[in-house]
């Protein structure tokens, strides 16, 4: 997946089309992410004790990592995601590969 929890985000289609917000969770294996304030739909919640009161909740709900587009936190602009290999010692002194995430429109890295 292109996007990872704690990114910033902009919604590229949906309903909420041109939103900004922070993934709070990303779910892999389905494909999907929830980003807060993004596909708020209202529950009715029934009572379920003294301590948890009935009642109409707002909740957020995950949708498609397709359509969302990550935001480069040094230009500020939507972008679509390259990787790039970068090489590094580790403690034995031998060369050890990691993948990185880049800007394809500044070239900063992304993590």
């Amino acid at each position: 997946m292109h996007v990872k929890s704690k990114d910033t985000v902009i919604v590229i289609s949906g309903k909420d089309k041109g939103k900004k917000g922070k993934i709070s969770a990303a779910f892999p294996k389905l494909g999907r992410v929830t980003v807060e304030g993004v596909n708020v739909v209202t529950k009715h919640q029934k009572a379920r004790n003294a301590a948890q009161p009935g009642g109409i909740i707002h909740k957020e709900m995950p949708i498609d990592a397709s359509n969302v587009m990550l935001v480069c936190p040094k230009c500020g602009k939507a972008t679509r995601v390259a990787h790039k290999v970068q090489q590094e010692k580790n403690d034995q002194g031998k060369m050890k590969r990691k993948m990185i995430r880049v800007c394809k429109k500044c070239g900063a890295e992304i993590d």
